[in-house]
């Protein structure tokens, strides 16, 4: 990804805030979904990001280092792993992100969301399906809801380390699930999510 979308320049160049919206932590077995709600601005243009899956750890790292330094306007909303299973999954990713534009508090915006699923707000809502591949403001999102969302489950790892989430994130790979099999779910477990 070299430069904004066309879309994200003319709306830089009207009066409203362009703001890209990602989660993290949707299919994931364990802890919350998190958003990120990232204000695009024209200090971070010269800054290299994509879509925070393709990245490698050391240049998601890089990437989410320097969006810090250029002191981008961004915030964060989380749907914890009980609200996930009380809600589901698609209605919980749309609360995390929810929550996140509120903290905003902004009232003049237009929101680029990652997906296909507009989320509800009284702001413009523009949905892009593989946005954070197309969109600087989505990507910048999705690499520090990747970053915020890491945290939080190698911080679970160390009270819980049977299950090697510090590697596996919390998703469905064989040895957790065989792991999960072996221990029982911890309390950040999602009951709802079935293992095969």
């Amino acid at each position: 990804m070299k430069d904004p979308n066309l879309i994200e320049i003319e709306l830089l160049k009207s009066e409203k805030a362009v703001v890209g919206i990602d989660e993290v932590g949707r299919g994931s077995l364990v802890g919350p979904v998190v958003a990120c709600a990232f204000i695009l601005n024209s200090s971070t243009n010269h800054i290299q990001v994509n879509d925070s899956k393709i990245l490698t750890d050391k240049k998601r790292t890089y990437a989410f280092a320097q969006l810090i330094s250029t002191r981008s306007t961004f915030t964060l909303g989380y749907a914890t792993h009980k609200e996930i299973d009380e809600i589901n999954i698609l209605n919980a990713t749309k609360l995390a992100m929810i929550r996140a534009v509120a903290k905003l508090k902004i009232k003049n915006a237009c929101l680029l969301i990652d997906g296909n699923q507009k989320i509800g707000t009284e702001l413009e809502e523009i949905c892009v399906v593989k946005g954070d591949q197309k969109y600087k403001s989505i990507a910048s999102a999705s690499i520090i809801a990747k970053i915020t969302r890491d945290f939080i489950l190698k911080k679970v790892s160390q009270i819980y380390p049977y299950y090697n989430l510090e590697n596996n994130k919390g998703y469905g790979t064989k040895q957790h699930i065989e792991l999960i099999k072996k221990f029982g779910p911890s309390p950040f477990h999602r009951a709802t999510f079935k293992i095969r």
